[in-house]
């Protein structure tokens, strides 16, 4: 029989606390999860979500093929303010365009985009914007657009800071996209915005490939341009994916039913709400604006991203509400 005597439990015991310092060493060497959030709540519970659907054997645990996250874009990923960034490339797209329209200095909302008056522009509503976004989009191939999208992004400067519009991306949210692929989560992009006008750059900004990004269409055709085949783009809508659209889009355009929303605003309701109504594990999660110093504070009373619903049923429905101000260590990338 095995003795343990004095000296070789004495070794024992040296030889575990020199495993236990070198395992703590290697833990500490590890990057931390999501570190530009702060070690809240709603880390907390972004961190407790991952964990159950990915750890097999467990109750929660997902297959990672079920493993579908969508996120808004506007507002969710990068700033809306002072207007959505697609506004202000239909903006500058009507300014060029212009002088090939003479008829635009007497219509609305055109004549309003020309002489700077954006309460003109929003006093349009919807059918203005559409207008905006058939008129400034279409009438091209989708190379040609493309093509002006890219060029556009790289030139075109925010309005208040100077800087290009993707330098006002959220760095704790574009962590937790890859917090999340880490994990064999499929991560979405389903917006309000068009997904032409989004696709030629999100891989590059957020890592999120073209094919995993939904959005707002306008109708295209498939035509012969001197011999060679195009897809052109028609000034007709096609799918406006808001609101009641999300969930109807991510089904014809996904076809899993995502066990994670992440949206910022009241058109992300109805995509949180079909979400978080499956089977199972689920998470949703409202992006609160209310940091005024260090991005903008808005909600209830703004016309763009306005939040009202989703802030007064995200309790009762078991939503996190991240708020910019205590939750975020960091907004923009540095």
């Amino acid at each position: 029989m095995f003795q343990v005597t004095r000296r070789s439990a004495m070794k024992i015991a040296a030889l575990a606390a020199a495993a236990s310092s070198m395992g703590q060493a290697a833990f500490a060497a590890e990057p931390s999860i999501l570190p530009s959030w702060v070690d809240g709540d709603a880390k907390a519970r972004i961190i407790d979500f991952v964990s159950a659907t990915t750890t097999e054997g467990g109750p929660d645990f997902v297959e990672p093929a079920d493993r579908v996250a969508v996120f808004d874009n506007d507002g969710t990923l990068w700033g809306e303010q002072p207007m959505y960034v697609q506004l202000a490339f239909a903006l500058d797209r009507v300014k060029q365009l212009a002088p090939q329209h003479s008829e635009w200095q007497t219509t609305e909302p055109f004549k309003s985009v020309l002489a700077g008056d954006m309460a003109g522009v929003a006093a349009s509503g919807e059918r203005g914007l559409i207008e905006l976004v058939a008129a400034t989009h279409a009438g091209m191939s989708t190379e040609e657009f493309e093509r002006i999208v890219s060029d556009w992004m790289e030139s075109a400067r925010h309005p208040a800071s100077g800087k290009p519009y993707t330098a006002h991306i959220f760095k704790p949210m574009v962590e937790l996209i890859d917090y999340l692929k880490s994990n064999q989560f499929e991560v979405f992009i389903v917006s309000g915005g068009g997904v032409e006008f989004m696709r030629p750059w999100t891989e590059r900004v957020y890592g999120i490939p073209p094919q995993n990004v939904v959005g707002s269409s306008i109708k295209t055709r498939y035509e012969l341009r001197d011999g060679v085949p195009a897809i052109m783009r028609l000034p007709e809508i096609d799918f406006i994916d808001d609101g009641l659209g999300k969930p109807v889009g991510i089904n014809k355009f996904i076809g899993r039913r995502p066990i994670a929303a992440f949206g910022n605003s009241d058109g992300d309701f109805e995509m949180l709400e079909w979400t978080t109504a499956g089977p199972g594990r689920r998470f949703g999660l409202i992006v609160h604006h209310d940091d005024a110093e260090r991005e903008k504070a808005y909600d209830r009373d703004s016309h763009f991203g306005r939040l009202a619903r989703g802030l007064d049923e995200a309790p009762a429905r078991g939503w996190t509400v991240v708020s910019i101000k205590d939750d975020w260590k960091l907004v923009y990338p540095e």
